[in-house]
């Protein structure tokens, strides 16, 4: 009898994974689900971007494997983008590794860091992958709390009473997904701090700071972090281009190193078209971020009213490409609320019980929709059946 890695025991299919394939079955027998679940920009990328790729991809010689760490002028675009954008230094020939997607940096980085047995800090509420990720390289998840009355940050005094031993990880998200919390200066000190004092290396996940979000910032701004700390940075949503798998690991020459070490012993390098496109994207100007976050804020408006409409909490500070907010006391929890909503109203949000158990009073609407659709959804959600 043929069975499964033990591994595989660890983890189910991701959320979305199942969940889309049932909306695509919902919409195969007509009943035209309006998607509010999940992050996929709907907007092209700069058309400079575009041509960039075109160009590229016309030439015969560009076809071919790449450099496992990237072109050489897409890893100086970072760099240049990171001293633009952050005010941050980084040597391009060593402290920059372009990703396939910050997803593939999520699990390589665990596979180059984590031994089995090994303790990883994940948030709760949290990106799921960082805990599928840490079971898969078999190591131990610890869970540690965010809470809204803390504004969606880490309690540093119950971090500092834990039983630490064994840790070599901490995720942390800021600006935060799926909360909408900003990043501040105090708090990536704070997490720098810890990460040094405690021996453990802090991965800070960075997608979300160019949307609707007017303080962009690294955590390897703070001195010396990039000693212990790793920035993760993805132009999936800052620069829609989500199905392109562009994104960077930057942190120290050693990290990055070990990295690549894991990295290159699974893919064969990036498409050049599309990284050469990537460089273009880089130098988008900043009244280009500017048209997408007005579009962004229209959205975050009609969100809000669809919010209003099933009497849901939220804070209307949040930044990024989501709405979070907190469910009416009527209901069990936010898996009742989202399947009323997707079975009743043909309209999907997202439950905030994926993001782990502090999130099963919550739910999530993406902005990834336009005006028209959002409106739609909203006219469903207060029309009587």
């Amino acid at each position: 009898m043929i069975l499964p890695a033990n591994r595989l025991n660890t983890v189910s299919e991701y959320y979305f994974s199942a969940k889309l394939r049932e909306v695509a079955q919902m919409n195969a027998e007509g009943k035209h689900v309006i998607n509010l679940g999940i992050g996929n920009p709907d907007l092209p990328p700069s058309e400079a971007t575009i041509e960039a790729l075109c160009a590229d991809a016309r030439r015969p010689d560009a076809h071919g494997y790449q450099s496992y760490n990237g072109l050489p002028e897409l890893r100086q675009a970072w760099a240049g983008w990171y001293a633009r954008w952050y005010g941050v230094e980084l040597d391009p020939d060593t402290e920059i590794l372009p990703l396939i997607g910050s997803k593939e940096g999520v699990l390589h980085t665990t596979l180059a860091l984590v031994n089995p047995g090994d303790g990883v800090l994940v948030p709760d509420p949290g990106y799921p992958t960082y805990t599928s990720a840490s079971r898969l390289c078999e190591a131990r998840v610890i869970p540690y709390p965010l809470d809204e009355a803390r504004g969606w940050t880490p309690d540093f005094e119950a971090l500092e009473r834990m039983d630490l031993t064994g840790v070599k990880l901490m995720w942390a998200n800021y600006p935060n997904m799926p909360t909408g919390a900003r990043a501040t200066r105090s708090l990536f000190e704070r997490l720098a701090d810890f990460a040094r004092r405690h021996g453990i290396v802090v991965v800070n996940d960075n997608p979300y700071s160019f949307i609707l979000n007017d303080e962009k910032l690294s955590i390897l701004s703070v001195p010396g972090a990039r000693d212990v700390c790793i920035e993760l940075n993805s132009m999936s949503k800052a620069h829609n281009m989500a199905g392109w798998r562009m994104a960077v690991l930057a942190s120290n020459a050693q990290f990055v190193q070990w990295v690549l070490r894991v990295k290159s012993n699974v893919d064969s390098g990036m498409y050049r078209p599309m990284m050469k496109g990537a460089v273009q994207a880089l130098h988008n100007p900043p009244a280009w971020h500017d048209e997408m976050n007005r579009v962004y804020a229209r959205r975050r408006a009609t969100a809000c009213r669809i919010m209003d409409a099933l009497g849901c909490r939220y804070d209307p500070g949040q930044v990024g490409m989501f709405l979070w907010a907190r469910i009416p006391d009527r209901y069990r929890d936010a898996a009742q609320l989202a399947d009323e909503v997707l079975y009743g109203k043909h309209v999907f949000i997202t439950p905030g019980h994926i993001f782990g158990d502090r999130g099963t009073r919550h739910v999530r609407i993406s902005l990834c929709c336009n005006e028209q659709m959002l409106e739609e959804a909203l006219r469903r959600l207060t029309v009587s059946d």
